[in-house]
């Protein structure tokens, strides 16, 4: 399966490494999942299905930010 959009070189714009986008990318969609989890209602009108989907199409629009730490990425 290919992955045509977000394609890798918006996402690599993005950040600095492909092991930054796979650490942010994860930890956005666990949270994308807890949420939806937790609520009641159906999913949101405009949204993407699947968490992992979601999180690359919030990494290229620019509403993820991170941090590198001594102990990993926040």
């Amino acid at each position: 399966m290919a992955m045509n959009k977000p394609s890798l070189d918006e996402l690599m714009d993005r950040v600095d490494s492909r092991y930054t986008l796979v650490v942010v990318s994860a930890k956005r969609a666990r949270r994308l999942t807890e949420v939806a989890l937790h609520q009641d209602s159906e999913e949101k009108p405009g949204t993407v299905g699947k968490p992992v989907s979601a999180a690359l199409y919030e990494v290229v629009q620019g509403k993820i930010k991170y941090r590198r730490t001594k102990q990993g990425i926040k």
